[in-house]
């Protein structure tokens, strides 16, 4: 099967997740994924795809024994590339799939980021993404409760594998995500 359309793609993991902010952390790590894609000359498509379809299965299927699994049974079902599910695979630590490619490293870096970003966005005053400082971030991942099921490790590991400066990271997936800051309600 060739890459399934954007609409394709979104159908799919509305099918599957109802939950808002789910909804929103997908389309979060989508954006950063296209913004890496474009950065790094790749396919922002299948790069964005990746990032739409990472935890399409985790509402229904939330345990380690099922996540991302269930999602991968049904992307391959439906034909889609080898890379995109790679790289779903990889983004779960507790899977032991190697990291391989620029893709896998991307959604790997981005995924507990975006996450994190939105936390400390909306303990600003204003809680839109385009006030938030690189300082703010970087201040609140020092403060272990603070978003406490956000891995820090995961975040440092992240940025480090992709090849990035931790603080370059943190900006340039805010910058990404504040492009769809009505969709994510920041």
């Amino acid at each position: 099967m060739s890459l399934p359309s954007r609409d394709e793609a979104f159908q799919l993991l509305c099918e599957h997740t109802r939950n808002p902010n789910l909804v929103k952390h997908m389309l979060a790590v989508e954006a950063a994924m296209r913004a890496y894609a474009r950065k790094f000359g790749q396919d922002a498509d299948l790069w964005g795809i990746t990032g739409l379809l990472h935890d399409f299965d985790y509402e229904k299927h939330p345990d380690p024994e099922e996540h991302p699994m269930v999602g991968v049974l049904i992307l391959t079902e439906k034909g889609y590339p080898a890379d995109i599910i790679h790289a779903i695979k990889s983004h779960a630590t507790y899977l032991g799939v190697p990291r391989d490619s620029l893709l896998d490293k991307a959604l790997f870096a981005v995924d507990e980021l975006t996450g994190f970003i939105v936390a400390v966005t909306l303990m600003q005053p204003s809680r839109k993404l385009a006030d938030l400082k690189t300082s703010s971030v970087r201040r609140k991942m020092k403060q272990k409760g603070f978003a406490r099921a956000v891995s820090r490790e995961d975040i440092h590991t992240g940025a480090s594998e992709l090849g990035v400066d931790l603080d370059e990271h943190i900006a340039f997936v805010r910058d990404a995500m504040a492009g769809i800051a009505r969709d994510l309600d920041l």
